[in-house]
C-alpha cells in the first residue's frame, strides 16, 4: 500500500530533484531521532508521478546510492530502503564535492534543482592541505565559481541548515545566486516542515483552504490528498465526510489509501464526495489538502526571494487542463487575492487583485519583516475555492557586515537591481551621519568613528535608489555594532545579566486569575461567546462569494439600501452608548511600577 501512495502526476515540464543528505559525524548529535530518514520518505512520497529523482549521499566522501529516475512505484519502494545509508556517518563535510558531483550527473531538457541538507561547514581532511585554508579555499571556489556557473545554468540549489553550526551564510548565498529556497532549521522537529517548503517550491500545487478545520469539496474533484501533521498531544487524525461519515487509518473512505507515521498521516481520496469535509484530531501547521482537478488556480513566477522595502507585482488566472479559463467561463463572483503571511501565519501584507480580461492582476506591498515567509494566492468565487501557497524567504535589499579590526562597515547589494550607480547609501550614528563610499559595482563601505569596544550602539541604515526613473528611500535593518559585548544602547535583549523578562513579571501587578470563579458549564457558555466574532470572520470568509451577488441585486433597490442604512445608524448608536457607559465605570487602581 505505501508503494501506491503518491502525488499527483505532473501536466506541466518534468523537474528533476537531486537530493544531497549530510553524513557527517555531527548528524549523530543534532539528528538523534533520525528525522532526516523520515524527511527523505516524506519527500519520496510527495514526489508526483513523472517526475525524476535521485539521492546523494556526502561527508569526507561522495555517494550516489539511487541514481537519478523517474518516479513510479519501483524507484519509490528503492528510495525507502536506503534509510540505512543515513546512519553511516563520516568525519568530514565536504560540501562543494557534494554539489559538484550531483550537479554533474546527466543532463536533462527539464529544470534541475538540488536539495541539499547539512547540519555543519565545510570541513576537508587534513590529508588535503593546511587547516583552515583548504576550507576557505573550498567555500570560495562554491560561492564564486560553482554557485554562479550552476545558476547560469538554470540549476537551482534549495537548501536546508540543520543546526546552529550549519554556515547560514553560505546556504542563503547559494539558494539566492541559484533562485533556490534557503530553510533553516531550529531544531530537528522542524525539519519536515523545511522539507515540505521544498517541496511545494519545486513542485506547486492547488489547496482548499481549511476554516476552523472545515474544508470544501467541490463537485468534479478527481480527488484530494490530505497531509495531516500530528498536533501537540500527538493525536491520530480522523476525517468526517459530508454525510456525517468517520473515517480513520483503520477504516479509510471506499478506495482511499490512508499512510501512517509517527509524525503525520498522508490520505488520498479518490472521487471524493462533494460538500463540505471536517478534520477532527488538531492537525498541526504545516497540514493542508491539496486537490486534483480540471480547473486550477495558476500564477506567474513568483520569485523565492523578496526584498525589504519592494512591492511585488501579482498576475494570476484559472487553467482547466491547461488552457486559461475565458472570461465567460470563470465561477460566478470570482474574486483573487494575494497576501504575504509570517511564520506564524499572520498575515503581513495583502491585495485584492483587479480583473483584465481573463487574467488578474496586482502588486502586493513591500515586506517589512525579513525571514522565512508564505506567498499566497487566493481564489473564491460561487462553489469555488482555491489556493496556491509558495515559500519564500525575504531579505534586506543591502547587507551589511561590521568589520571591527578595519573599524569600518562593509555593505553588498542583494537586491539584482542595485549598484553604485543607483544606490546611495548612508548611516546614523549617535547622532552623527556617515557616507558609504562604493569600493565596487555593488559593494560599498561606511567608515566609523572611534567607539568604545565595550558598548554596543546601533547604526541606523538608510539609502536612496534610483529605479525607472524613480527615486525612493530605501530602509535597511539596524546594525547593532558590538553586539556580543554585555552592555548596549538602545537594545532592550542585549544583556542576558537583566533578565528583562523575570524583571517584568516580578514587578508587574497581578492581571489574570489563576483559576476561573464561575463554574465549568457558565464558563464554557462564556467562552463560546468570546468565540463568536472569530466564528463570524471564518463563515463570512466562507460564504462571502455565494452571497456577494444576491446581496448586490438586494441593494440595487432603494427600499432596501433605506432599511439597511436605518439598521446601520441604529446599530453605530448602541454601540456609543455601550462605550460611554464603559467609560464611567471606575477603573481598577494600580500601584505604580517599573
Amino acid at each position: 500500500m505505501s508503494s501506491c501512495l503518491s502525488a499527483a502526476s505532473l501536466d506541466e515540464a518534468h523537474p528533476e530533484v537531486r537530493v544531497i543528505i549530510d553524513v557527517s559525524g555531527s548528524m549523530r548529535h543534532n539528528d538523534p531521532d533520525q528525522l532526516a530518514i523520515e524527511a527523505l520518505e516524506l519527500l519520496v512520497t510527495l514526489v508526483p508521478n513523472g517526475a525524476r529523482a535521485g539521492i546523494w549521499t556526502f561527508g569526507e566522501r561522495v555517494a550516489n546510492p539511487m541514481p537519478p529516475g523517474p518516479a513510479n512505484l519501483e524507484w519509490r519502494d528503492r528510495a525507502r530502503a536506503l534509510s540505512s545509508l543515513l546512519v553511516n556517518y563520516q568525519q568530514y563535510t565536504d560540501i562543494e564535492s557534494a554539489i559538484y558531483q550531483a550537479a554533474a550527473g546527466e543532463e536533462v531538457a527539464g529544470p534541475r534543482h538540488l536539495v541539499l541538507l547539512t547540519d555543519g561547514m565545510i570541513d576537508l581532511p587534513d590529508w588535503r592541505g593546511s587547516k583552515p585554508a583548504i576550507d576557505r579555499a573550498s567555500r570560495e571556489a562554491l560561492l564564486d565559481e560553482l554557485g554562479p556557473r550552476l545558476a547560469e545554468e538554470g540549476v537551482v540549489v534549495h537548501a536546508i541548515a540543520f543546526s546552529d553550526e550549519a554556515d547560514l551564510d553560505l546556504v542563503e548565498r547559494l539558494a539566492q545566486m541559484t533562485g533556490g529556497l534557503s530553510a533553516p532549521v531550529a531544531g530537528p522537529d522542524a525539519l519536515l516542515g523545511a522539507f515540505l517548503a521544498i517541496v511545494d517550491r519545486i513542485f506547486p500545487s492547488d489547496r482548499v483552504p481549511v476554516t476552523d478545520q472545515r474544508f470544501l469539496i467541490e463537485p468534479g474533484l478527481r480527488g484530494f490528498t490530505a497531509l495531516l501533521f500530528r498536533g501537540e498531544g500527538g493525536e491520530e487524525p480522523e476525517l468526517v465526510g459530508p454525510d456525517g461519515r468517520r473515517y480513520s487509518a483503520d477504516s479509510p473512505p471506499e478506495g482511499a489509501e490512508w499512510r501512517s507515521e509517527s509524525r503525520y498521516d498522508l490520505v488520498q481520496v479518490p472521487s471524493p464526495q462533494p460538500g463540505q469535509w471536517r478534520l477532527e484530531g488538531a492537525p498541526g501547521q504545516d497540514s493542508r489538502i491539496t486537490v486534483e482537478s480540471p480547473l486550477s488556480l495558476q500564477t506567474a513566477g513568483v520569485p523565492s526571494t523578496l526584498y525589504l522595502g519592494f512591492d511585488v507585482p501579482v498576475e494570476a488566472w484559472l487553467a482547466r487542463d491547461g488552457e486559461t479559463v475565458a472570461v465567460e467561463a470563470l465561477p460566478a463572483h470570482l474574486r483573487l487575492t494575494a497576501e504575504l503571511h509570517d511564520d506564524s501565519g499572520s498575515v503581513q501584507s495583502a491585495v485584492a487583485l483587479k480583473q483584465q480580461e481573463a487574467r488578474f492582476v496586482g502588486r502586493l506591498p513591500a515586506p517589512a519583516l525579513q525571514g522565512t515567509a508564505q506567498f499566497v494566492v487566493r481564489a473564491e468565487g460561487q462553489g469555488f475555492r482555491r489556493q496556491r501557497v509558495q515559500p519564500i524567504n525575504v531579505l534586506p535589499a543591502v547587507a551589511a557586515q561590521h568589520d571591527e579590526a578595519g573599524q569600518q562597515v562593509l555593505l553588498a547589494a542583494e537586491h539584482p537591481s542595485l549598484d553604485r550607480d543607483n544606490t546611495r547609501l548612508y548611516g546614523q550614528l549617535q547622532g552623527a551621519r556617515l557616507e558609504a563610499e562604493p569600493v565596487a559595482e555593488r559593494r560599498w563601505s561606511m567608515a566609523l568613528p572611534e567607539l568604545d569596544t565595550a558598548l554596543s550602539v546601533p547604526l541606523i541604515l538608510r539609502g536612496e535608489v534610483t529605479l525607472e526613473g524613480e527615486t525612493r528611500e530605501l530602509y535597511l535593518p539596524r546594525l547593532m555594532l558590538f553586539s556580543e559585548v554585555d552592555t548596549a544602547i538602545d537594545q532592550v535583549d542585549a544583556s542576558p545579566a537583566l533578565e528583562v523578562a523575570r524583571f517584568h513579571e516580578e514587578l508587574s501587578p497581578v492581571r489574570e486569575r489563576a483559576g476561573s470563579a464561575l463554574p465549568e458549564p457558565v464558563e464554557r457558555v462564556v467562552r463560546h461567546v468570546q468565540a463568536l466574532p472569530r466564528i463570524a470572520q471564518e463563515r463570512w470568509r466562507e460564504w462571502r462569494p455565494m452571497l456577494a451577488g444576491p446581496l448586490e441585486e438586494t441593494l440595487d433597490e432603494p427600499r432596501w439600501r433605506w432599511l439597511l442604512g436605518t439598521l446601520l445608524a441604529a446599530l453605530v448608536l448602541l454601540l456609543l452608548l455601550w462605550r460611554i457607559a464603559r467609560r464611567r465605570r471606575a477603573a481598577p487602581r494600580e500601584e505604580p511600577h517599573v
